[in-house]
This record gives C-alpha cells, sequence and structure tokens, in this order.
C-alpha cells in the first residue's frame, strides 16, 4: 500500500532502513509491491529469506476478496478457496493475520441483508477452522461498503461468528471519514475483540459526504477526505493509543500509508512512513 514504486524486497530493505519492525504484504495481481494471488513457492521463499535478512517480521497478508455473503454459491466458494490459499502463504512467510473484508455490501443496498449476513457468517466459521490449523488470525477490518463499516456492526459480527481465529482489526480513520463511530464510542463496543490495527491520517474536503462505489477505496471522484503523513492530521493517534493501551491492546499497529491509492497527497514511503514511525514513537504511552 505504502510503496508502490518498490518490489516486495525493495518494500522490506526500505522498511528495515527508516525502522520499521515488520510489514503487511497485499495479494493481489498486477501490483508491484504485493504478491500474485497465485504465489509460486519461489517467490515466497525469496520475500522470506529478504525479510529475515533484513530482521523484519512478515506480520500480515492483505487480499483483497469480499464476496463472502454472496447468495451465488460458486462466488462465495471461490472467495474461501482464495483465501486458503493465502493461509498457505502465511505457513512459508511465518505470517499471522489476514486481513479481511467483512463481505461486500454498497452503501444503500438492503437486498436479503439477512441471508447474505448468515452466508458471510457461514463463510468466517468455515475459513476460521482453517485458519486456527495454521495458527493464523482473520481480522475483519472497519471498512466501507463491508457489512462491518462501524465499530457496532463489526463487534455484533464477532459475536456472532463465535470464533477464536477471527478477530477485528480496528481502523480508527475508516471509522472517522465514513461518519461512524469516534474512538471514545469505538473502543468500548469493539475493542475486546481487536487482534489488530491500521494506522493513517487525513483531512477532510470541505463540504464533501463520503460516498464510495467499490469496496477497496473511493474513486477520485467520491473522496470527501486527504490522506496525510501520521500526526499531520485530524486523527487524535496519542490519545487513541493511550486508550487501547489502557484496555489491554498490546499488538501490531499497521502504518497504512496510502500512497498507492493518492499518491499526489503524501510523498515516497522513504519520506513519508518514516516520518509518520518517528511520530508514532515520539507518543507517550
Amino acid at each position: 500500500m505504502g510503496t508502490p514504486e518498490y518490489t516486495v524486497c525493495e518494500a522490506i530493505e526500505l522498511l528495515h532502513r527508516i525502522g520499521a519492525d515488520g510489514v503487511e504484504i497485499v495479494v493481489q495481481n498486477d501490483y508491484r509491491s504485493g504478491l500474485p494471488c497465485d504465489c509460486n513457492e519461489n517467490t515466497l521463499a525469496e520475500v522470506r529469506r529478504c525479510a529475515e535478512q533484513n530482521n523484519i517480521q512478515i506480520i500480515c497478508l492483505t487480499p483483497y476478496n469480499s464476496y463472502f455473503n454472496s447468495l451465488d454459491e460458486p462466488v462465495r466458494q471461490r472467495e474461501i478457496a482464495a483465501i486458503k490459499k493465502v493461509m498457505g502463504y502465511c505457513d512459508q512467510l511465518g505470517t499471522k493475520y489476514i486481513r479481511i473484508y467483512g463481505g461486500n455490501l454498497a452503501a444503500g443496498d438492503t437486498e436479503k441483508l439477512a441471508e447474505r449476513r448468515a452466508r458471510l457468517i457461514e463463510s468466517m466459521c468455515e475459513l476460521g477452522d482453517a485458519a486456527a490449523e495454521k495458527g493464523v488470525t482473520l481480522v475483519i477490518e472497519n471498512h466501507f461498503n463491508t457489512m462491518a463499516v462501524s465499530a457496532k456492526e463489526s463487534a455484533s459480527l464477532i459475536r456472532e461468528i463465535d470464533h477464536p481465529a477471527v478477530r477485528i482489526l480496528y481502523d480508527q480513520a475508516n471509522l472517522t471519514f465514513t461518519g461512524n463511530e469516534g474512538y471514545e464510542e469505538a473502543l468500548p463496543l469493539q475493542q475486546q475483540y481487536v487482534a489488530y490495527m491500521h494506522v493513517k491520517d487525513l483531512v477532510f474536503k470541505e463540504g464533501v459526504a463520503f460516498s464510495s462505489s467499490n469496496v477497496a477505496r473511493p474513486d477520485e471522484s467520491e473522496r470527501n477526505v486527504y490522506t496525510r503523513i501520521v500526526g499531520e492530521g485530524v486523527i487524535p493517534w496519542p490519545e487513541i493509543l493511550r486508550a487501547v493501551k489502557a484496555r489491554g491492546y498490546d499488538g501490531w499497529l499497521s502504518l497504512e500509508y496510502e500512497r498507492r491509492w493518492h499518491p499526489d497527497d503524501i510523498p515516497d514511503a522513504s519520506i513519508g512512513m518514516k516520518r509518520s514511525l518517528e511520530y508514532l514513537r515520539g507518543i507517550e504511552l
């Protein structure tokens, strides 16, 4: 996400130079800084070797499958199979987390919601069983155009899935720019289920309401925010990090530096990710 100009190994080397501890790697075809969906063993071995040489842990893999709530059974099964394949990559890379979209649901879509939610829960239970066997945790992200768009909905979903290998990926920036909970409201609702966190920052465009026709990212014409280096936007990270620590969180903070989507907003990762890391490490907890 943060290093579209780099190969995966070049990005790992950069992260080592700027003082990062780990890396979250995209799994998607035709992205220079990611792994292909059908990744061969030689590539996986090369990436693992590069990470070990640079003392970088491969923490999370991030595929873009989302139709786990589809009522079209072949489509749903295809998505499940894709995540099981990613679990195999986790085995070879020593990775413990997979980012998951909580289904695919456009804003305002109310068609057969109960049935689609049931399919999502069924998918996550099946995948949770497979993940547990691999020692992997699936983390469902607070994300627009899914069935986990808010902290309230995310927590409700996790309670219904009721699987120890399926947890929440807390993304306060996503909650903020979609008009959902601030951190003071989000933490009591979902923090007990959080196993992983994304950190990013933003400023709002004046007079623009949020909308997105795509689950991965809003079209440029739909954006209601500009992305920023962490510490230079409106997300109160010192308060959030102190609050999650007080509630017992001691997991990873993954810097979701959105240069892939918004290269005109923020500088190269060698500058912007470095400054973001320095800012985060300077916060007194």
